[in-house]
């Protein structure tokens, strides 16, 4: 097992390099001068030329990459133009908001998908896999933004049932139950189309492991039906649900871009947007980056859990 993960973390080195070179050339080929974009109103000709000279941007792009590239290495990710601070203290911060949005909505996706995909599964063409088929394509085609703007209007504004946005209450609270009551909706929000996807995926699984020898062997020498499916059947499905929720992780993460911005949730994914606005150039290389990071760490360890439970994948 040692020998697999060290094989899979030198296997990420190449993306993450990939990753360098792309978010690099991205923001490199953004029009507009970033110096102009910072200074503002202050952009004489004399200022800009300074800013430039100062950044580095009066470079040849190779020249610059390689510069970034050998800063964050050593984990110096460079010092945020408009918030003037390090970037990566910036990015921290930030990404404990995020963490608990997309961790919450990655749980929760997780539990309900299995839970549903499994019973839905077990009761093949009942009305209960019919309920949940019809439940799971609905919250499937609905945009996480747009379902999110929806509970906005009926939970927050006709009904008042939960706060508007923000992390915690502006007046007060900032303990852990005003952050859970803050936390409901968007988690809810970004957590249904990724609790379709596993419910479906989840569903494929259990009913091709159903069909297999060694669960009508276990059927036939008298074990509990709710023994065969939640122990036998849904350990064997998990070798194949494992990639479903290593792939969703991304998504939740990636989605909770935008659901941060409908319930201005402090996140990354908000300061990412303000960054891109500004041409706040290192807050978004380096942003970006720690979140690609993170996201190829998550699905090393998703390959290591799906390896511990297959062992031919090693192989």
């Amino acid at each position: 097992m040692g020998a697999y993960i060290v094989k899979r973390l030198i296997s990420a080195i190449p993306v993450l390099l990939g990753i360098t070179v792309i978010v690099f050339a991205i923001m490199a080929l953004i029009p507009g001068d970033p110096a102009t974009a910072i200074l503002g109103s202050y952009a004489t000709p004399e200022n800009v030329e300074r800013l430039n000279r100062d950044l580095g941007l009066d470079r040849p792009a190779w020249q610059r990459y390689f510069v970034w590239l050998a800063n964050m290495l050593q984990g110096e990710f460079g010092r945020s133009f408009r918030l003037n601070r390090p970037v990566i203290d910036e990015v921290l911060e930030r990404f404990n908001a995020t963490l608990i949005l997309a961790g919450t909505s990655f749980v929760l996706c997780t539990i309900f998908g299995i839970l549903a995909g499994t019973v839905s599964a077990a009761r093949q063409y009942g009305w209960a896999d019919k309920a949940i088929t019809f439940a799971v394509l609905l919250g499937i085609s609905i945009p996480s933004f747009f379902l999110g703007m929806m509970m906005i209007l009926i939970f927050a504004v006709n009904l008042q049932w939960l706060p508007v946005s923000g992390m915690y209450a502006i007046y007060g609270g900032g303990d852990l139950p005003d952050l859970l009551w803050h936390l409901i909706m968007p988690a809810t929000a970004l957590a249904v189309v990724a609790t379709g996807v596993v419910a479906r995926l989840s569903r494929s699984a259990m009913l091709e492991v159903l069909r297999q020898d060694f669960i009508r062997t276990a059927r036939a020498k008298g074990v509990p039906e709710r023994r065969v499916i939640w122990r036998h059947a849904l350990k064997a499905a998990m070798v194949s649900i494992i990639p479903v929720l290593g792939i969703q992780a991304g998504f939740v993460l990636s989605g909770a871009v935008y659901i941060e911005i409908v319930f201005q949730w402090p996140g990354i994914g908000r300061m990412l947007v303000d960054a891109i606005l500004t041409r706040d150039i290192l807050l978004v290389q380096g942003g970006v980056v720690f979140v690609a990071a993170c996201y190829v760490l998550f699905n090393i360890v998703v390959d290591v859990a799906q390896a511990l439970l297959d062992p031919r994948i090693k192989t």
